[in-house]
């Protein structure tokens, strides 16, 4: 399974009022190949349900859904996780939704912990905050540098995230990251329409 391109991370907030499903759709139909389902509030029914349709509209768009912090659920769903450095073990995780999940692992700007959680079984280590991010304003911050002894050390593929755009995007893929994971830089937008164009136009960065 390779994994590169646009990884787009949802949230609860942008995402409200009815926007989930067609917004989350314009990205897939833009492009999107990963999609992280990331909703930390405590309503377990709704949270089942929307990672439920969720998993639907990825099939229909051949790519494939995580779940942010929440092993139970992925693995109910059949589907990958993402686990922060304190929301669970990836061993674990491993174990219990087998060989091909997708399991991804927060990283922040430590090379020595994306080592272990590579021999921990994760399927891709993110790095991250670049760039000021609304989501997790308080996150250690990464540099390009960091990436480029990321891809120097490592051959999992490697993730960018924190307050990515289209306008800086470019110098984090000319460091080594294989995924950009967006959150307002995609869906901080005024339309459907307009979150299709963007993911689009962040695909293109990676033909480039």
């Amino acid at each position: 399974m390779t994994l590169h391109g646009l990884y787009a991370i949802t949230d609860s907030q942008l995402l409200a009022d009815d926007r989930l499903l067609p917004w989350v759709e314009a990205a897939l139909a833009g492009g999107t190949r990963l999609l992280q389902y990331r909703d930390k509030s405590g309503d377990a029914t709704r949270r089942r349900d929307e990672a439920g349709r969720l998993k639907a509209l990825c099939e229909q768009y051949g790519a494939d859904l995580l779940i942010n912090d929440d092993l139970p659920l992925a693995s109910a769903l059949n589907v990958g996780v993402h686990l922060g450095r304190d929301d669970g073990c990836l061993r674990e995780a491993r174990q219990q939704l087998g060989a091909q999940a997708i399991i991804g692992a927060t990283c922040h700007a430590s090379l020595d912990h994306a080592e272990q959680a590579i021999a921990d079984g994760a399927s891709y280590i993110a790095f991250g905050r670049f760039f000021q991010s609304v989501t997790k304003p308080g996150a250690p911050a990464a540099t390009p540098a960091l990436l480029q002894q990321a891809r120097a050390r490592f051959d999992t593929p490697i993730v960018a995230i924190g307050g990515i755009t289209l306008d800086n995007a470019s110098p984090l893929l000319a460091a080594g990251a294989d995924l950009l994971a967006v959150i307002h830089g995609l869906f901080g937008a005024d339309s459907a329409a307009e979150v299709q164009r963007r993911a689009q136009a962040f695909n293109e960065l990676f033909e480039n």
